[in-house]
């Protein structure tokens, strides 16, 4: 089963900011009986840029990503984003904050969410008579 939940970025678009810029790199919600994890390319930074904050369904992301090249730089094509991101992304099921894992390994920021018990999907024993 395929459901779409609507991410809305913080910050919006590129929008520059004094002195940095702002931008949204691209997330992956995926849902399973055990939860959901989500992915967020962030290459650039390091795991010491980058803060995690869950609530209740939803999860807040920030990161710094550092200019690659000096700002003196005269850019001819300029894609990569630096500077700061915030992401809020909105969760479908209830998550287990003393469970929330996550690991940033080549650039991309994996965040386990695993469903509390009383949100996880059970089988119901019919007993008959």
């Amino acid at each position: 089963m395929t459901r779409d939940i609507e991410l809305k970025p913080v910050s919006g678009d590129p929008v520059p900011l004094a002195p940095a810029w702002s931008y949204r790199p691209p997330v992956d919600v995926l849902e399973d009986a055990e939860g959901c994890t989500v992915l967020v390319d962030l290459p650039g930074t390091t795991g010491d840029g980058i803060t995690i904050r869950h609530e209740p369904r939803r999860l807040h992301v920030h990161a710094t990503v550092a200019p690659r090249q000096p700002h003196a730089t005269n850019h001819l094509a300029h894609e990569y984003g630096v500077g700061d991101f915030d992401r809020e992304i909105p969760l479908p099921e209830e998550a287990d904050p003393d469970r929330i894992t996550a690991e940033y390994h080549h650039g991309v920021l994996k965040i386990r969410l695993p469903r509390t018990a009383a949100s996880r999907p059970r089988r119901i024993p019919v007993r008959t008579r």
